[in-house]
């Protein structure tokens, strides 16, 4: 993996531990307590520039109660991962809400592919 990779990969991760953070209606001082760290670190997985080992993954999706996979699958740059993630988003709704979802994404594909 390149470096431009991994800082994306980082800051994407980040990005997701913030959202379920906030999702769980934790502040980073409350998640620092539970995990044993100090305020800072969790910051810093927040803003990209340090990456959770899997341990502290695996206590972050207790502690916010979700999967493993939820603070990973949607921070992947991989294609597979991302459209894993995509089907999950796509999950519980309406047949007809899934096409809506599917026909404005093949349209904005269309539209990005042209640039």
């Amino acid at each position: 993996m390149d470096k431009n990779a991994e800082i994306a990969l980082a800051e994407a991760v980040g990005r997701n531990v913030r959202a379920r953070r906030e999702e769980a209606g934790y502040t980073q001082e409350q998640v620092a307590e539970a995990l044993g760290l100090q305020r800072e670190a969790v910051a810093r997985v927040e803003r990209g520039t340090a990456i959770p080992t899997v341990v502290r993954l695996v206590e972050l999706a207790e502690l916010f109660n979700c999967n493993v996979d939820a603070l990973l699958l949607e921070s992947s740059i991989r294609a597979d991962d991302q459209a894993r993630a995509m089907a999950m988003m796509l999950d519980g709704l309406s047949l007809r809400d899934r096409q809506m979802l599917v026909k404005g994404l093949q349209e904005l594909a269309a539209r990005l592919r042209e640039k």
